[in-house]
């Protein structure tokens, strides 16, 4: 089984209340922004090249503390793949997003519309973790 990371960021902003980015992948589900590490980037360095290259952003203000890994097994090139992901939580004031082709649409919602509208279980807890650590 080949093995894969990738690490992204939980994006929000505060423009007028707390509101979470959704990025719509090819295969139709809706997740946070990640990507695959490259040789020698770390964790924190991916996760701000995925978002600058799929949104646009690069104004990212990373929330200290938080930090969570998922992993999950999918099927690729008819081989089946471990992929682990590590996630960051993050603030910007950008609103405005410069879709990368990657993606077929995004969208800013608050929390109980993002958590409706993802797609995974994984990445609900993820929003579930990230609002109890934004509220403590």
């Amino acid at each position: 089984m080949r093995e894969e990371v990738s690490a992204g960021i939980i994006l929000f902003n505060e423009i007028v209340d707390k509101e979470f980015l959704l990025l719509n992948y090819p295969s139709k589900h809706w997740d946070f922004v990640k990507g695959k590490m490259e040789k020698d980037e770390t964790p924190l360095e991916t996760a701000l090249r995925e978002t600058k290259e799929e949104t646009g952003i690069s104004d990212v203000e990373f929330i200290d503390g938080f930090k969570e890994e998922i992993e999950y097994n999918f099927y690729a090139d008819n081989q089946e793949i471990h992929k682990k992901v590590i996630f960051f939580l993050g603030k910007t004031k950008t609103i405005d997003i410069i879709l990368s082709h990657e993606h077929l649409d995004f969208i800013w919602l608050d929390f109980n519309n993002a958590l409706e509208k993802i797609t995974y279980k994984n990445a609900k807890n993820l929003l579930k973790k990230s609002r109890n650590f934004l509220d403590n």
